[in-house]
């Protein structure tokens, strides 16, 4: 079953952090030779090819946002999410391109 998928801008997810940061979990999608260029800052990063196999370190019970370098890869495993029954999964409209052009803050990435 087809289910449409959520979707947050830039601003929108900065101020959600800062409003309920526990309830939120960001998960950076892209692959390992992208991470050198940082991501948001708490973001766990976990490379699309590996969603499959990491399901575990997933949990349902809180807002996953799923980010990427422009929101493309990131909207797919929102998909993904959503057929394994994953239901509070949003997409970064424009990904950490719309994140930088805002001048949010990047830092370098947790350990994969």
């Amino acid at each position: 079953m087809y289910r449409s998928i959520k979707e947050l801008d830039a601003p929108e997810l900065a101020q959600r952090l800062d409003d309920q940061s526990d309830d939120i979990h960001v998960i950076d999608v892209r692959e390992i030779n992208e991470f050198s260029r940082g991501t948001m800052p708490g973001a766990k990063v976990i490379p699309m090819a590996s969603i499959p196999v990491r399901l575990d370190e997933l949990q349902q019970d809180k807002e996953l946002i799923i980010i990427c370098h422009s929101g493309a890869r990131s909207a797919q495993v929102c998909m993904f999410l959503q057929q394994q029954g994953f239901d509070n999964v949003f997409n970064l409209r424009g990904g950490l391109m719309s994140w930088a052009r805002l001048g949010l803050p990047i830092e370098q990435p947790q350990a994969v």
